[in-house]
């Protein structure tokens, strides 16, 4: 049995893929994926992860967490998505810089289900526009407390995901930017719930609408009418042409309101960023969705 955690992380896909998966959930089952959402395990795991200090699932206690959860018979592959696999938000920053708990977490994950398969799937985001997301949703004081002490310029994706490999131990580990999702979206909900290619997809336009809007949805339908075998790099040059030309106002960019930062520090964070991804997506252990 293979099972997927997609951990997130905050301000990356709220609960879209989640959505997206439960509205082919019956394709899902015939492929042999059953989705778990997270009424049906929350709680469940911190428990566990708890009362094993560091240690691994026995094979009877692997049993009855997934008796608990599941309500198929021996599925070939179990999928759960929700971003408090990472914790609160305000885990989004520690002393060390972004993230530093997701490798010790993905690990405790694997650790439930020893004789699994265990998968990894995680969107990265510019911290810039991260922080802007995750400071309004934190339960602490403010930004200098979310901070930790840690300077916005060692907000490195490039050290979190390189822990994140280390503790996977060759586990799969796919990767994407949040940034690229419009583009992308029908692959990483494929990959994600292992959903073969010829199966039709509900759901493939839920990115693209946020940006598109009605109107711009049905511009998209009618230039992709009549082009039923349009290949993956194909689609994403005309979802791309379309985003350019009739994207809602401002949906295609964001505001950086950070206590201390101005547009030369927004840049400097950009361009690491972009220097982690490049250097991430060929990292050996890593899958990595391009668009």
């Amino acid at each position: 049995m293979q099972v997927a955690f997609h951990m997130g992380v905050h301000g990356t896909d709220g609960d879209r893929l989640l959505k997206t998966l439960l509205n082919n959930r019956a394709a899902l089952r015939q492929a042999g994926t059953e989705v778990v959402t997270p009424n049906r395990h929350r709680g469940l795991f911190e428990e566990a992860v708890k009362s094993l200090n560091g240690g691994t699932a026995t094979p009877e206690m692997e049993q009855i967490m997934l008796d608990a959860m599941l309500h198929s018979d021996d599925p070939k592959r179990v999928v759960m998505s929700t971003p408090t696999f990472m914790g609160a938000p305000g885990r989004a920053v520690g002393h060390e810089g972004l993230y530093p708990q997701m490798g010790m977490r993905a690990a405790a994950l694997g650790r439930l289900f020893p004789s699994a398969k265990t998968e990894y799937f995680v969107a990265l985001r510019n911290p810039a526009t991260l922080l802007s997301e995750v400071l309004p949703q934190f339960s602490g004081s403010g930004y200098d407390d979310l901070m930790q002490g840690c300077h916005p310029l060692q907000l490195r994706w490039r050290t979190t995901i390189q822990g994140l490999v280390r503790a996977a131990q060759g586990r799969r580990i796919v990767l994407w930017c949040h940034e690229d999702v419009p583009l992308i979206w029908p692959e990483v909900v494929r990959l994600v719930g292992a959903l073969p290619p010829e199966v039709p997809l509900t759901g493939g336009l839920l990115y693209l609408h946020d940006l598109l809007g009605d109107l711009g949805i049905a511009r998209l339908r009618d230039a992709m009418a009549g082009r039923d075998q349009m290949s993956v790099p194909q689609r994403r040059q005309l979802y791309g042409e379309v985003l350019a030309t009739h994207a809602l106002p401002d949906a295609l960019d964001q505001v950086i309101d950070l206590p201390g930062w101005d547009q030369d520090l927004v840049d400097q964070v950009t361009a690491a960023y972009r220097a982690d991804v490049a250097e991430i997506a060929v990292l050996p252990g890593v899958e990595f969705i391009l668009p």
